[in-house]
């Protein structure tokens, strides 16, 4: 018995070029014959023609110029094959091999299927014949009528995914292919676990309910609830094996409960909470936050509050209602993420919210120009920065003091788009509050400033550090270091702070010819990894326990310098 297998895989902006790299052949594929040629069915045949100039293309022709979710689906990968038996019936087993007859038969079938359903949303379909057994890898652009990217109007729910598999087996029928069990609660959406079974050249259908029994995702989440409900409810419906189905229920029934929501380490980071070496609490400006599990509670003296789950801190911590939670959520995690972790509220709720809530747009914190006098002081006098450096940028409104006397320091993508802000507390004498503004996004923009060459120069050199201060207090020093004779005057230069690996501009900084990673001494952890993230990358030796001791250091032992000149002075 052959079946017709047809599997989905949603793809983000992000996604397609890891997607084309493969199955355009653009990296090496360990078990694919590099002697055989695959086949471009549908779409450019140009080598230099992306998968992402398809897409975009397309989008720009079709779409009716709708603002783009940033999480949106650009593309699905539908991927297209049968069982060994169908390609080669009388020895299932010969991996490579097929009749070409039952194969031209098959491309005819599939490439008359896609273009009769999806039509030109079709914008790439290559048949492969390098691995195990031949398959077909389609890209669709969910564009719905109206012309706006809706992957869930295609793909969105059992009934749509039933309707999905049922179009594609009519279609194959003619070929004499088996549909998988209807009615089976299996999601076969996910291109990556079965794509081995293709390439073994194993029959997928018939192995199916052994493997659903013998392999089991258990370090993620969603994959453990999904896999413990599949297991139960196909147990009833085709009287498999219980007593064997019943171990795999409980032990993943443990991580279930472990696993239930989003991770809050995750949640509280992207939050803008920071967590100090050594210390279990994770702090923000007036949050003072433990996290133990899926519980959380709050000790800061205005807080002394607690709760449990994703959806109950984002309000916590944002101030905002249930349906704001769940779009901020959605803007963080996707529309996926945001589900999971609505479940709790109802899940038609949270879908609701996703449709009809706004994405949150940041927002600065309000400026109180009356409070910059003991920000700028606090700056030039105890940090040491100079005076015409924090004036300077001041103007450019890249800092400036909130209503709390905390020095803001304004975070901008590399197009120099606002979308964040990092403050550092300057009231009182032994403030050691930093955090970020409320909406940043922390992965998405960075506070820094650019120096040396022309404004019109390219960024030659970047100079990573952990805070908007230690990068101005290392401005500061090589503008003193270059005053000296004989001292080359750097290239272009971009100093950055980023204080965790997942915020780096990893993709820019590897186009970047110079990237200097300069942290404290006691940061050694996080030299660790921003190296392994930027294994070219040279390192900047800090005496001190970060650059702005560093710099007081230097301009303390100047002082002391210049009053021992003055002593031999003659009046």
């Amino acid at each position: 018995m052959s079946y017709a297998i047809a599997r989905i895989k949603k793809l983000k902006k992000a996604d397609l070029a890891l997607s084309e790299s493969h199955t355009a052949r653009k990296k090496e594929t360990p078990n694919a014959d590099s002697s055989k040629q695959n086949i471009r069915l549908i779409g450019s045949t140009d080598p230099e023609k992306t998968l992402e100039q398809l897409v975009d293309a397309f989008i720009e022709q079709h779409e009716q110029k709708r603002k783009i979710r940033t999480d949106a689906v650009y593309a699905v990968e539908v991927l297209l094959t049968a069982s060994p038996q169908y390609y080669r019936p009388d020895d299932p087993l010969r991996a490579g091999y097929y009749e070409q007859e039952r194969l031209d038969k098959w491309v005819d079938a599939n490439v008359s299927w896609l273009q009769s359903t999806y039509g030109d949303r079709i914008v790439r379909a290559e048949l492969h014949l390098d691995e195990a057994t031949p398959h077909l890898h389609a890209y669709l652009v969910p564009l719905d009528e109206k012309g706006q990217l809706r992957c869930n109007h295609f793909f969105d729910g059992r009934k749509k995914m039933q309707a999905f598999q049922d179009n594609y087996h009519n279609a194959m029928s003619e070929l004499e292919l088996e549909r998988g069990i209807k009615g089976s609660v299996a999601k076969h959406q996910d291109i990556k676990d079965f794509y081995s079974i293709v390439e073994s050249g194993r029959d997928l259908e018939a192995n199916k309910l052994s493997r659903e029994q013998l392999i089991a995702k258990s370090a993620d989440r969603d994959r453990a609830v999904k896999r413990k409900s599949e297991m139960e409810t196909t147990a009833k419906k085709l009287a498999l094996e219980n007593e064997q189905l019943k171990i795999q229920v409980q032990h993943l029934q443990l991580q279930v409960d472990q696993l239930r929501d989003l991770p809050l380490h995750s949640v509280a980071w992207q939050l803008g909470l920071t967590q100090k070496s050594g210390d279990n609490q994770l702090r923000g400006e007036n949050h003072v936050i433990n996290i133990d599990n899926s519980k959380w509670y709050d000790f800061h003296p205005s807080q002394n509050f607690g709760g449990g789950g994703a959806i109950d801190l984002v309000m916590h911590v944002n101030q905002c209602n249930f349906k704001q939670a769940v779009a901020w959520l959605s803007d963080r995690f996707g529309e996926e993420g945001a589900i999971r972790a609505g479940r709790s509220y109802g899940e038609q709720q949270a879908l609701k919210a996703i449709e009809t809530e706004p994405t949150p747009q940041f927002e600065l914190p309000q400026a109180n120009p009356s409070n910059w006098t003991l920000v700028h002081n606090y700056l030039t006098q105890k940090r040491g920065l100079r005076s015409d450096l924090v004036e300077l940028l001041y103007k450019g409104g890249r800092v400036y003091a909130d209503n709390n006397q905390n020095a803001v320091f304004v975070m901008k993508n590399l197009d120099s788009e606002t979308s964040g802000a990092f403050l550092r507390g300057t009231k009182g004498e032994n403030n050691d509050f930093m955090g970020y503004a409320r909406g940043t996004k922390r992965d998405k923009g960075w506070f820094y400033v650019k120096y040396w060459g022309q404004p019109t120069d390219d960024i030659q050199r970047v100079v990573v550090c952990k805070s908007p201060i230690e990068a101005l207090s290392i401005v500061q020093l090589d503008i003193d270091r270059t005053d000296k004779p004989h001292e080359k005057t750097p290239p272009r230069t971009l100093y950055l702070a980023a204080d965790s690996p997942k915020s780096l501009p990893l993709e820019y900084l590897q186009s970047v010819q110079s990237v200097i990673i300069a942290c404290g001494k006691d940061d050694s952890e996080l030299v660790q990894a921003f190296t392994e993230l930027l294994p070219e990358a040279s390192s900047a030796n800090c005496q001190q326990k970060d650059w702005n001791l560093e710099l007081l250091e230097r301009l303390r032992n100047k002082q002391v310098e210049n009053k021992q000149q003055s002593k031999g002075i003659e009046l």
